[in-house]
């Protein structure tokens, strides 16, 4: 029996109690499995440091504190759980029981760690079982120091929830506009932004500015504020005019900044905060001149600072290569690495602009790179999984995307790949079940619903698939593959013109094979044999 209330520890409660049952016997039995998850168990149960040898990670453990400047996305905590719940299956003796209490109180963290458990590990092995409520644990008494170096875990770490919520608490017992307070209202405004609380955050840097006179915290607070525009999790909501004013102001603020290493720095990200308004309106040009100069600035900071080059490199790449200077972007991608090649995200990127080029193998190398770097990370199996599509390894595909759905069952986008490719190799059923399965999470989706008509075609329902096509086209316009299959369902109802026009249509969007072979049908079936003979050369052409 765990007890999950979060406030005695905070983040992982429950993980750290179960990790501190198992790994002690784990790590002479497997160490390999051990091994293999490192991050995860360190992460959840730092106090574990002395069983458990950290094999993998980034550089950051040995920076500074005012050198550490990434905090990870949200995300993060679902590859912890998978890790974790991988671990545990793998670790736990068949047959055993855990239960759960407190559990309305638990931290985010536990929440999702034990809802994977649940699905990922077969009651067989571990039964899972959580109560709402139980003993109350005493207050919390820690003071700020204590208080400062949980919520600096916490921001490191990714736990965000734990850390806005025991930042708030921190700035509660500090001194408006001293420097601890300053520290607890900085991590509290990013974790708030980084959850999407954006107006929590918002009002955290208002405080910030009424409180203080201090131009650095100024020159924070305006360029904290400006990315809470310029990334908005709703595109639609996101209002770059503003978020340009704030990171001007920003920069106008750190060019008085008295130290000149504190000012490159400051100056150095503030144009890297603009350039991304400048990329998201759509001037590459400027954005990639913002970079450079942040670049340049970074120079003047010798060895301090690797994560912020690392990341000014990266931001480089990526507009390099929008614009078509491909052989500089892998050199900046590969100077990236360089910094710390226990990043999996640049991995991902450099695999990403590899694969548009043609070349696989290198492709392939980086994203096995990005799964071997750290804990689950479904973005790498789903863009191996694209490169083994496009080079006709279906079952390695199949195998990637039904990895992404295991470790994350809402990517829509895995169940429309692997649909579409279940479909094509004849396997009906599966893709159909795919289909029901991502329509549940994205009605919507012109891509699923195009699937669901090539099926209804093939089993003979043609009004569903009618009713499906209809709406992908609607839905999609652009999207070659909605006609195409509509004019197939046109042609097997009888309608050949309207075949012949949505097959046009199709090709028209992205010329292919099948859609002119399939056009060749349809117009000799209206003795247009020219016309289709044509057509044939073209199939034949592409083939």
């Amino acid at each position: 029996m765990i007890d999950a209330h979060r406030r005695p520890r905070g983040p992982y409660t429950v993980a750290a109690a179960l990790l501190r049952a198992l790994v002690p016997d784990t790590s002479r039995r497997s160490p390999a499995l051990v091994a293999a998850h490192d991050i995860e168990i360190l992460a959840a149960a730092p106090e574990l440091a002395g069983l458990v040898r950290a094999g993998r990670g980034t550089i950051e453990a040995g920076l500074s504190e005012d050198e550490r400047i990434l905090v990870p996305a949200p995300r993060r905590t679902l590859r912890l759980a998978n890790g974790l719940a991988e671990y545990v299956r793998d670790a736990v003796p068949p047959g055993a029981a855990l239960v759960v209490c407190n559990g309305d109180a638990a931290d985010p963290t536990d929440t999702e760690l034990v809802e994977v458990m649940m699905r990922r590990i077969p009651p067989t092995t571990l039964s899972i079982t959580v109560y709402s409520g139980g003993p109350e644990p005493p207050p919390d008494t820690r003071d700020a120091d204590e208080l400062w170096t949980l919520v600096d875990r916490c921001t490191r770490e990714g736990f965000l929830h734990a850390a806005a919520e025991l930042g708030e608490r921190g700035m509660a017992r500090t001194e408006p506009g001293g420097a601890r307070w300053w520290r607890f209202a900085q991590r509290t405004a990013t974790a708030l932004g980084g959850l999407g609380r954006t107006s929590e955050a918002r009002a955290v840097w208002d405080r910030v500015r009424s409180s203080s006179q201090d131009p650095a915290m100024h020159a924070a607070a305006a360029y904290g504020t400006g990315m809470l525009d310029a990334r908005h999790p709703d595109p639609a909501r996101r209002d770059l005019g503003r978020a340009r004013s704030w990171v001007n102001l920003a920069i106008a603020i750190s060019t008085l900044l008295p130290d000149p290493a504190e000012r490159a720095f400051k100056l150095g990200f503030d144009r890297n905060g603009l350039a991304l308004v400048e990329l998201r309106q759509g001037r590459l040009d400027a954005a990639l001149e913002l970079v450079e100069s942040a670049i340049e600035l970074a120079r003047e900071l010798g060895e301090r600072h690797p994560l912020h080059r690392m990341v000014l490199l990266a931001n480089r790449a990526q507009l390099l290569a929008g614009l078509g200077h491909t052989k500089e972007a892998l050199e900046d991608y590969g100077a990236a690495i360089a910094i710390d090649p226990g990043f999996p995200d640049h991995y991902l990127e450099r695999g990403n602009l590899l694969f548009k080029l043609g070349r696989h193998d290198d492709a392939l190398a980086d994203f096995e790179r990005a799964i071997a770097a750290g804990p689950p990370l479904p973005e790498a199996y789903y863009n191996r999984a694209e490169l083994r599509t496009v080079r006709g390894d279906v079952e390695g595909a199949l195998a990637d995307l039904g990895r992404v759905i295991e470790l994350d069952p809402g990517t829509v986008d895995a169940y429309i790949n692997r649909a579409g490719l279940l479909a094509a190799a004849g396997l009906d059923e599966e893709a159909a079940r795919d289909v029901e399965a991502g329509l549940a999470l994205a009605s919507d989706s012109p891509h699923l619903l195009t699937v669901l008509g090539q099926l209804e075609t093939a089993a003979g329902r043609h009004a569903e698939a009618r009713t499906a096509l209809d709406r992908a086209v609607a839905l999609a316009p652009d999207l070659p593959a909605a006609w195409g299959n509509r004019g197939v369902l046109r042609y097997a109802m009888g309608d050949v013109e309207g075949a012949v026009s949505d097959l046009t249509r199709a090709i028209d969007l992205q010329p292919q094979a099948d859609l002119y072979a399939n056009r060749a049908v349809a117009l000799r079936a209206l003795d247009r044999d020219t016309e289709a003979e044509a057509d044939d050369h073209r199939a034949a052409h592409l083939s």
